[in-house]
């Protein structure tokens, strides 16, 4: 087989350990706890999607700030769990290019010029 499909799946022990790597190589990359546990903040959820996970505790999650308490709160997970199948397909941002959209009268500035406002359009 080939492809993603052929791959072994990780429990979720195994997802928590790369997401405590994760965060120990952020906090060595940034030189501060504080920025690295924000940073990885944003990832918390792509890394437990379709795990059994309530959402009190994924909240939980998404507010750690240190090492440690990202560890406890990762420990006390049911960290048995198989890989789910609803964590199969596309994470993060799918598709193409999205057109940016600006509320009406965004661009009217007194400080552009008609060439301006025409380039930025």
């Amino acid at each position: 087989m080939h492809g993603a499909s052929a791959q072994r799946r990780p429990t979720l022990r195994e997802v928590a350990a790369m997401i405590e790597r994760h965060a120990r190589l952020s906090v060595e990359h940034f030189g501060s706890e504080n920025k690295a546990m924000r940073e990885l903040r944003k990832h918390i959820t792509w890394y437990l999607k379709g795990f059994a996970v309530g959402g009190e505790t994924r909240h939980s999650l998404g507010l750690v700030s240190t090492l440690e308490e990202l560890h406890e709160r990762l420990q006390a997970l049911d960290l048995d769990q198989p890989y789910p199948a609803a964590a199969e397909g596309k994470r993060g941002r799918a598709g193409g290019e999205k057109r940016p959209h600006l509320p009406e009268g965004w661009l009217d500035s007194r400080e552009l010029t008609p060439e301006q406002a025409a380039r930025i359009h």
